[in-house]
């Protein structure tokens, strides 16, 4: 019997999330079972990965074959590392506790690396909106100028013809009708 560590999906339509379960490789996706190891939501952001390290590890190291993706997400929780190291002290390479500070130097490594990414991920979310900001303000101004321009075309049209009305308000209609004494 092949022993798989593999995903299986619930949830609706466009919104999956997935147990981590360990399941004989005969059975259907979402079918039997043998054990819930964990939950991997890829629709949050960023995804959520939750999973029971020591019965993962242990499942591991019993033989049972992680699918690819399942690889992934175990690599990325260091579960993969682990399991790499312990093999280490099987061969007599490597002592319990030198994989305990190889283990907890990757673990440093890998906090550092995710929080240096969730910060860069954060300044640039942060500049996006400042620029954004920025060019916002510079299109309102420029309506704004615009807006004064034209108001300030209409008021010099206005004075002009109110000059042009006070200026002459004696002087005859150009609409008149000729007089037929001016015809003569």
């Amino acid at each position: 019997m092949a022993v798989k560590i593999r995903l299986q999906r619930h949830g609706k339509k466009d919104s999956a999330f997935f147990h981590l379960v360990v399941a004989d490789g005969r059975a259907p996706r979402d079918g039997k079972f043998i054990e819930k190891l964990g939950v991997y939501n890829p629709t949050s952001n960023p995804a959520t990965i939750d999973i029971n390290f020591d019965s993962t590890l242990s499942w591991l190291m019993k033989g049972a074959q992680p699918t690819d993706t399942c690889r992934a997400i175990l690599s990325y929780k260091g579960v993969m590392m682990k399991k790499h190291l312990l093999e280490g002290v099987k061969k007599g390479a490597l002592t319990e506790a030198q994989v305990e500070e190889r283990f907890a130097k990757w673990l440093d490594e890998k906090s550092g690396k995710i929080l240096g990414k969730h910060d860069r991920l954060k300044d640039e979310t942060s500049k996006k909106a400042k620029d954004r900001h920025k060019a916002e303000s510079a299109s309102k101004e420029a309506k704004a100028a615009k807006l004064a321009e034209k108001q300030a075309a209409r008021e010099a049209v206005i004075k002009q013809v109110e000059a042009e009305a006070t200026a002459t308000p004696d002087a005859p209609a150009a609409d008149a009708p000729a007089t037929e004494e001016s015809n003569g």
